[in-house]
């Protein structure tokens, strides 16, 4: 299934390709645009929210000219309406046996390709948030890991990652690569990392803890487009009554299994007293557009599938190894970071795409 298809040779902003799946298309078309049950970053507004003054409750009224950019931006080549790979894991094992499973070896090699150029991970909840914190120069991206299988996450008997997992491997790669940030998203099922009782409790801790975010993914991965509102509330509420009931805390971004929305999208969205998503992630074919673009809709966030260049489903087009290589021969169309979470830096030639809410944060050079 293809998402939200867009070939690599387009520049972002050319049409959405003839071949977008119906899916992608109706979670767009359908989302309403309520502003995000979230409480505002320190720095740009969350996407969707209206913007706030940094030092009053009321709106900044808007500058009829961008304030300019820090003398080190230029020399950074910031551009923070760039797109920003999300990248999408199913199991993890140290022997594949199924076609969207990554082994071990692959995903140390893939974390490192990225630590070698310039990547740091932030969750899919700062990312959504517009909570993008990295170093001038360097770019973010977003590690998913879907389905809580137990290649993902286990603690060993000193209650340290198990090696052979993603964690492990991130730690790994974080260790081996200072500056590369040991975090990641995982979309949690109701067989949680093959954890029950106290053991899911003490690892979700753990997760979180240490900079990991537990997002939603329903208790039975259904394809939602089959249930009722109903069901939909189930599938999704049942899965966050249990995330609180071992975390204490709900989740803030969701996603769709197989990347398709229910009847109604808003059903996932949110359902009072039970959730409250502030960002929903696809199953799609392209990196995301910058939380700051005009075009970013926070209901139907693109992803990419973690996989080489190979024949099957179009990957030497469309997952990761063929979009990585073409953000590294584009490096003008990815986002690359001004250093300043507080401020939205980009080239002055790109203003027509800055999002409304962000123009007091804006910086251009």
């Amino acid at each position: 299934m293809i998402l939200g298809l867009t070939l690599p040779g387009e520049r972002r902003g050319r049409g959405e390709g003839a071949a977008a799946a119906q899916a992608g298309a109706t979670a767009r078309a359908a989302r309403d645009d309520r502003p995000a049950e979230a409480a505002k970053p320190s720095g740009p507004p969350p996407p969707g929210e209206a913007a706030a003054s940094p030092s009053a409750s009321a709106s900044a009224p808007e500058p009829v000219r961008l304030a300019a950019a820090a003398p080190a931006a230029p020399q950074a080549k910031a551009d923070e309406l760039g797109q920003i790979p999300v990248l999408m894991y199913h199991r993890i094992m140290v022997k594949p046996q199924q076609s969207l499973d990554r082994s071990t070896t692959e995903l140390h090699d893939e974390l490192t390709r990225l630590a070698k150029d310039g990547y740091v991970p932030i969750t899919a909840a700062q990312f959504v948030s517009g909570r993008i914190d990295v170093p001038a120069g360097r770019h973010p991206v977003v590690l998913t890991f879907d389905d809580s299988t137990p290649g993902h996450f286990g603690l060993d008997p000193q209650g340290n990652p198990k090696p052979d997992t993603a964690v492990g491997v991130i730690e790994q790669v974080a260790r081996e690569n200072p500056g590369f940030r040991p975090t990641a998203t995982f979309y949690l099922n109701k067989d949680l990392f093959g954890m029950s009782g106290v053991q899911a409790a003490a690892g979700l801790k753990w997760l979180t803890q240490h900079g990991y975010e537990v997002a939603n993914h329903t208790l039975s991965h259904p394809d939602l487009s089959h249930l009722s509102e109903d069901q939909v509330h189930k599938e999704i509420g049942g899965m966050e009554d249990e995330i609180v009931k071992l975390t204490g805390v709900h989740t803030t971004t969701f996603a769709y299994p197989f990347g398709v929305a229910p009847r109604k999208p808003a059903w996932a969205e949110r359902k009072d007293g039970s959730y409250a998503f502030q960002g929903i992630f696809l199953a799609g074919w392209r990196p995301s557009v910058s939380p700051f673009d005009a075009k970013f809709d926070r209901w139907a966030i693109d992803r990419v599938r973690s996989e080489g260049k190979i024949k099957e489903d179009d990957c030497k087009q469309f997952c990761s190894t063929a979009w990585l290589d073409y953000l590294d021969k584009h490096p003008d169309e990815r986002y690359t970071s001004d250093g300043d979470p507080n401020t939205v830096t980009f080239p002055n030639m790109l203003e027509d795409r800055l999002g409304k809410p962000y123009r007091a944060w804006a910086r251009v050079y």
